[in-house]
């Protein structure tokens, strides 16, 4: 096991934070996790599990064991009912090769979820979703280990606590470490086109026809017009969650604000656009020092060089105050703050 001391993480989280960890070991199978954790109690120091770091927001350096999943291999397994097909992908595999890969291999169901940032394991913890679908959507079980017991175990769906881009694994961190995924996904195309602008990105496209493959290449073009190349332009996605309010809330903002972004979530709940409120205070494009709003998308928070996480949390803040003072509504964070 190689063991890097006082590391940077700059190439390890995507809004390239200039921050060091105090232990750094990139690992490739369970045996190696374990080793890893055991050195990280061995040291009295906490641990912190990353995939490619592409929701997290480092406030400096880390005083902990940075454990860099980078376990790979995918599997399928058709036995499932009527069209249904297991894939299991372990955590480290990159998230959108892997969605590439299931479509190569003629399997349906998260191709809206293409070209999202991160890892199969990082998927579950956020409960990732873009374009009407969520994973928790395609999501039958996890293999986790529990470093306490020493112990791995399957996960259902149903103990996961799913929600709106939340999980059991986001509101109980380190109690269990995702080492792989097994979704459902099926051989019947059903391509779901409703969402975002999907089927004026296909007329666009001229697409002969309306395919899981032909969605999944409308939403990339969609994402890379409206979200900035990380390798180019550092950030971590969508910094804040679309808020979820109540059908009686969304009527009082609605009489005041009548052109108010908004979705249907169901008869009792509506998600506001939180891109829309920031844009409306102001803040497209804008920046403070080198922390910034991106010019195309105001949900994204971007670092335009020398930004530190601190710089990017005072942004984040000034952009939550006018929000609550002009809305009434307080935006949480996507991120995870390490």
């Amino acid at each position: 096991m190689k063991i890097e001391e006082y590391a940077s993480l700059k190439p390890y989280n995507t809004l390239a934070l200039d921050a060091n960890a105090r232990y750094l070991i990139i690992v490739t199978s369970l045996d190696l996790l374990c080793e890893a954790i055991h050195f990280a109690n061995a040291k009295k120091l906490p641990y912190l599990v990353l995939g490619e770091g592409s929701n997290i927001l480092l406030r400096g350096n880390v005083d902990k064991v940075v454990i860099l999943m980078r376990t790979e291999g995918v599997s399928i397994d058709s036995k499932g009912h009527d069209s249904e097909v297991f894939v299991t992908a372990q955590a480290g595999e990159t998230w959108h090769p892997f969605v590439q890969c299931c479509l190569s291999k003629g399997l349906y169901g998260i191709e809206n979820l293409s070209l999202v940032p991160g890892t199969v394991g990082a998927a579950p913890v956020q409960n990732i979703g873009a374009y009407g679908v969520e994973l928790a959507d395609v999501l039958h079980s996890l293999q986790v280990y529990a470093p306490e017991s020493r112990e791995t175990f399957e996960l259902m769906r149903e103990d996961c606590a799913f929600g709106y881009r939340d999980s059991l694994f986001k509101q109980r961190q380190n109690t269990w470490i995702i080492t792989a995924v097994t979704l459902r996904l099926s051989i019947r195309p059903a391509p779901k086109t409703s969402y975002g602008g999907i089927l004026e990105e296909l007329d666009a496209m001229k697409a002969d026809e309306i395919t899981p493959s032909a969605v999944a290449e409308a939403i990339c073009r969609l994402r890379q017009r409206k979200l900035p190349d990380p390798a180019v332009l550092p950030n971590a996605g969508s910094f804040f969650k679309n808020p979820v309010i109540t059908q009686a809330q969304f009527k009082r903002i609605q009489a005041e604000f009548p052109t108010i972004v908004h979705y249907v979530v169901n008869d009792q709940q509506i998600k506001l656009a939180a891109g829309w409120m920031i844009e409306q205070c102001g803040w497209k494009g804008k920046r403070l020092n080198d922390a910034g709003v991106h010019t195309h998308q105001a949900l994204v928070l971007v670092n335009h060089g020398h930004a530190t996480g601190t710089d990017i949390l005072a942004l984040a803040e000034e952009i939550q105050g006018q929000v609550k003072s002009r809305f009434g509504i307080r935006l949480d964070i996507e991120p995870t703050v390490a």
